[in-house]
C-alpha cells in the first residue's frame, strides 16, 4: 500500500497498463487507508466505496481485454464536495446544504468516469468555497501536511489533504480566487487553475460563476496535464522535450511582495535562480493593471457570491460560521451600478495586462505570501482571520481577476509554492512550461 501512495497518477496508470497493478487492489488499498487514517474524518466528508469498487472492477475488465480508455484508466481520485454525485450527498461544506443529494453527476465527473478514473469519495472544503484558509468549524478543518496545528488552505482543503496524506492519488478541486493553488502550495503539490469558461461548471455548486474554475491537485505536472485533458475532453498536452532555455519569464514586482513572509520570499527567489540556471531570461517589472484590478476584488467577488446565495443564507444565517457569513453579506454593500462598472473596468485592465505581458512566456510570482496559519488562532482572533484570509488569497487572485491560466509548483521549501501564469486558454503551453520548471526545481 505504501508504494501506491508514493506513485504519481501517471505511474500508477502505466503500472496498470503493464499488468503490474490491479485497479481493484488499488482502489481497495486507498479505501482501506482512508478508513484507517486518524485524520480521515477531517479530510473526507464521505467515501463512495460501492461506486469506487464497481468502477475499479470495470477498469480491471478493460485492462484484461486490452481496451483501456487512457493512461489514467483505473487510477483513484477524490472529489471536492461541491461536485454533484448521483445518489450521494453534495453539501459544499455547509449546513445550509445538509442532506442535499443530486440525481446526476456533474459534467466533469461524468467525463472523468468515462475516462476510467475511479471516484473514491468527497472531500471537505471551506464553507460554500468562500475562504482561502480552509478553516471550517461547521463540518471539518483539514490540517496542513507540514503542520497538523495549521490549516491546509482553501477552499479545496480536503482535496489537498487527500493527496498529501496519501489517501488519494490525485484530487479534483475548484478555484475562484485561489482555491486550488493555495492548498496545493501549502501541501507541496502541483495545482492547476484553468481558464474561466474552459471546463464546464454543470453540476458544480457555484460560488461566483464568473470566476469559478475547475482543476487538479496532484503530485506532478504530468499528472496535471493528463487530468486536465480528461476534464477538458481534449488531447493531453505534449510535454516531451520541454525546456526553459530561451524562455522569457516576467517577475511581477508590484502587489505580490507586499507583507510577504521570509520563507515564501526565500523559496521564490531560490526558484527564480534555478529557472535562470536552466536557461530562462528573468525580467522584473511592475504591472499597474494588477494594482488597479485588486481594488475591484471586493466588488466583483463578494457581490456575485452574495447574489448567488443571499436567499439561502438569510433563511438560516445561524447555520453559518460567522466569519464566512460576514464575508458573504459584505457583497450587499455594493450597487448594481458598482458591479457593472467594476466589470467594465476589469475588462479594460485585462487587456492592459495582456498587452504588457505579450512578449513573455509566463509571469511568475510566489503562490502565497504567507505560511499556513494556526487553526486555533484563526478561531479565536476575528481580526487575524480576516487579515490572513485576504493575504492568503491576494497573490492567487491575480490570476482570477485577469482571467489567466495558472500553475503552482512546489519549491522544495515546505508550504511554499511558485506560480506560473499564462494568457487565457493557454493551458497546454503553461503545462509544457511547467514541466520544464518542475525539472529545474528538482
Amino acid at each position: 500500500m505504501v508504494e501506491y501512495t508514493e506513485m504519481s497518477m501517471c505511474d500508477l496508470g502505466r503500472a496498470i497498463g503493464a499488468g503490474d497493478v490491479d485497479p481493484r487492489d488499488l482502489a481497495a488499498a486507498f479505501l482501506d487507508m482512508a478508513k484507517a487514517h486518524p485524520l480521515s474524518d477531517r479530510i473526507y466528508a464521505r467515501l463512495m466505496e460501492d461506486r469506487a469498487m464497481a468502477e475499479a472492477e470495470a477498469s480491471w475488465a478493460r485492462a484484461r481485454d486490452g481496451v483501456r480508455r487512457g493512461l489514467l484508466d483505473g487510477v483513484p481520485v477524490s472529489w471536492k464536495d461541491l461536485f454533484d454525485t448521483a445518489g450521494v450527498a453534495t453539501e459544499a461544506g455547509s449546513a445550509l446544504l445538509k442532506d442535499r443529494v443530486p440525481t446526476k453527476d456533474a459534467e466533469v465527473l461524468r467525463r472523468a468516469t468515462n475516462a476510467g478514473l475511479v471516484a473514491l469519495g468527497k472531500t471537505h472544503m471551506s464553507e460554500l468555497a468562500f475562504s482561502g484558509l480552509g478553516l471550517n468549524p461547521v463540518t471539518a478543518t483539514t490540517p496542513c501536511v507540514n503542520d497538523l496545528d495549521a490549516v491546509s488552505g482553501g477552499s479545496s482543503s480536503g482535496a489537498a489533504g487527500s493527496v498529501a496524506f496519501g489517501l488519494a492519488s490525485g484530487a479534483i478541486g475548484s478555484d475562484t480566487g485561489g482555491s486550488v493553488r493555495i492548498p496545493a502550495a501549502w501541501n507541496d503539490l502541483v495545482g492547476l487553475k484553468t481558464t474561466s469558461g474552459r471546463i464546464p461548471l454543470d453540476g458544480v455548486v457555484p460560488l461566483a460563476a464568473a470566476f469559478d474554475t475547475i482543476g487538479p491537485l496532484v503530485k506532478t505536472v504530468e499528472d496535471a496535464a493528463e487530468v486536465f485533458a480528461i476534464l477538458d475532453s481534449s488531447p493531453a498536452p505534449d510535454l516531451k522535450g520541454a525546456t526553459l532555455k530561451g524562455k522569457r519569464l516576467l517577475v511581477l514586482e508590484n502587489v505580490v511582495f507586499d507583507d510577504i513572509r521570509d520563507a515564501p520570499l526565500d523559496a521564490f527567489e531560490a526558484s527564480v535562480q534555478k529557472f535562470r540556471e536552466a536557461g530562462a531570461e528573468i525580467i522584473r517589472a511592475e504591472l499597474p493593471a494588477v494594482t488597479d484590478a485588486m481594488e475591484l476584488a471586493g466588488i466583483l467577488f463578494t457581490t456575485e457570491a452574495y447574489a448567488e446565495w443571499r436567499e439561502v443564507i438569510e433563511a438560516a444565517p445561524d447555520l453559518m460560521f460567522p466569519r464566512i457569513l460576514e464575508r458573504f453579506r459584505s457583497g450587499g454593500a455594493f450597487s448594481g451600478v458598482d458591479y457593472v462598472a467594476g466589470w467594465k473596468k476589469l475588462a479594460s485592465l485585462r487587456a492592459d495586462y495582456l498587452k504588457a505581458t505579450v512578449g513573455f512566456d509566463a509571469v511568475i510570482l510566489p503562490t502565497a505570501p504567507n505560511l499556513p496559519p494556526k487553526a486555533d488562532r484563526l478561531m479565536t482572533d476575528a481580526e487575524y482571520y480576516v487579515t490572513e484570509n485576504l493575504l492568503t488569497l491576494r497573490n492567487t487572485r491575480v490570476g482570477n481577476l485577469m482571467g489567466l491560466a495558472a500553475l503552482t509548483l512546489p519549491t522544495g521549501i515546505p508550504s511554499c509554492g511558485v506560480t506560473l501564469q499564462t494568457p487565457p486558454m493557454s493551458e497546454a503551453r503553461l503545462l509544457r512550461l511547467g514541466k520544464a520548471a518542475e525539472a529545474a526545481l528538482a
